[in-house]
């Protein structure tokens, strides 16, 4: 079997940390046998995307459901002026209100190949 891709460390944007950390462990248990990754940090505000970004120097930015198209462009520029090749994936705006946390899980599972290879 080959070895998973990795490690990534992973910062999320999300103004519920407990949320976040839920969802992405979900993510990260179910796919621990083709990526090793890492939730490194979570801003809780855009105010606070610049110093979580800078302590944790992830190679994966997420930014929550609850932010709008424009606000999670604004996240992703300020994410990388700090680290440039960052790679984002911005979660579609009321996913966790409209279909619930399972969908947020299949969602970003979908998308990490694409992302992550």
């Amino acid at each position: 079997m080959s070895q998973p891709l990795g490690p990534f460390k992973l910062v999320t944007v999300n103004t519920a940390p407990e949320r976040a950390y839920r969802l992405i462990g979900r993510v990260v248990e179910d796919v621990k046998d083709k990526y090793t990754i890492i939730h490194a940090g979570n801003a809780e505000s855009i105010d606070k995307v610049k110093e979580t970004v800078e302590a944790a120097q992830p190679n994966v930015l997420f930014t929550a459901s609850m932010w709008t198209p424009e606000q999670a462009a604004e996240i992703i520029a300020i994410a990388k002026e700090i680290v440039p090749d960052l790679k984002t994936f911005s979660l579609p705006q009321g996913l966790q209100v409209d279909k619930g946390p399972d969908a947020v899980v299949k969602y970003i599972k979908e998308n990490l190949p694409g992302l992550l290879e």
